[in-house]
Parts: C-alpha cells; structure tokens; sequence
C-alpha cells in the first residue's frame, strides 16, 4: 500500500512496522467523513448542545432548533459509530436513552464551540460583509441584464430600453 492513510477494504489494518497517517485532504482518507459528521450542520450543534450535559432524545431535539427527528437520529448514529457520543439504552418501561459525549467528543465538541463563539463573536462583520458583496452582486447583474435586455438590429447597432446604442458595427 502505497499511502498508509488510506485503507482500501473495510477492517484492513496496518502491518506491525506500519503506522497510520491520515490527511483529510485525500478523497479517500476515513477522517474525512468523520470530519463531516462532526462539522455538518446538525452534528456540530448536536455535539455543542451535548457539551455541557448529556441528555435524552427529545430534550436535544428541543435544544438544537429546527433538526427534525430522523435527521436528529441519522446525526446520533454517525457520532456514535465514529465513537464521540456514548448512547445509554436503560431497560426500563417507558425505554429510557440518554446520549452523552465520549471524551473524544468531548475533545471535538471543545473545538466546534470555541469555533462557534468566534462565529457569534463577529457576526456583525459578517453581516457587512454580507451585505457588501450582496450590493456589489446586485450592481454587476443589473448592469448585465441591462446590456443582455436589448436586441442587436441588422445594422450593428444594438437597441434597449426605447434607445440606440452604437455598437463595433454601428455608425450611431
């Protein structure tokens, strides 16, 4: 195997004087989807409502606004398998689940939530940012829909809006 960060088939493991290396960066690096379960919208707001205390499923849908419940579930399957949440099935009836972080998670968790507080942090740079470009955009496309609105005429000479512009071919 040429690149020891890739493993080609489901449970392959590195011989003893191999060493994994993985790089997100290579399409096919395993650290890349747990990249995405953690950082998609609905994992890094699962992992960061769970930071502080576990809890059981409705409580987390009520905290992370909006998911829905099979997107909730299909978030809690990921982070489970990819070992930074901890699912606690008690017998009892009524079945009891309460979900918690891993320490893993707990580690990735920290990270999302110092990223989330800058974001907080700066959303008025954002904001203007936002709407900046959002006018810049808006100028640009006006100016081409203003120039793709008219019609070239035989003679080269292009009309819009009720007027003649000169074009390369036209003498107006």
């Amino acid at each position: 195997m040429d690149d020891p960060s890739v493993v080609d088939a489901p449970g392959e493991a590195p011989g003893p004087d191999e060493a994994l290396v993985f790089d997100v960066f290579s399409r096919r690096c395993p650290s890349r989807a747990t990249l995405e379960h953690a950082t998609g919208r609905w994992g890094s707001l699962t992992l960061g409502a769970l930071y502080e205390s576990g809890c059981r499923f409705n409580e987390l849908r009520r905290r992370v606004d909006g998911v829905s419940e099979k997107m909730l579930s299909r978030t809690l399957h990921a982070l489970e398998r990819d070992g930074l949440v901890h699912r606690d099935a008690k017998p009892v009836n009524p079945p009891r689940v309460d979900y918690a972080l891993t320490p893993l998670g707990r580690a990735v968790a920290g990270q999302l939530l110092a990223l989330i507080e800058l974001v907080e942090g700066r959303m008025s740079e954002v904001l203007a940012a936002r709407e900046r470009y959002d006018a810049t955009r808006e100028r640009h496309e006006a100016a081409e829909r203003g120039y793709d609105a008219g019609r070239e005429r035989d003679d080269g000479v292009r009309e819009r809006d009720g007027g003649t512009v000169t074009t390369a071919r036209g003498g107006r």
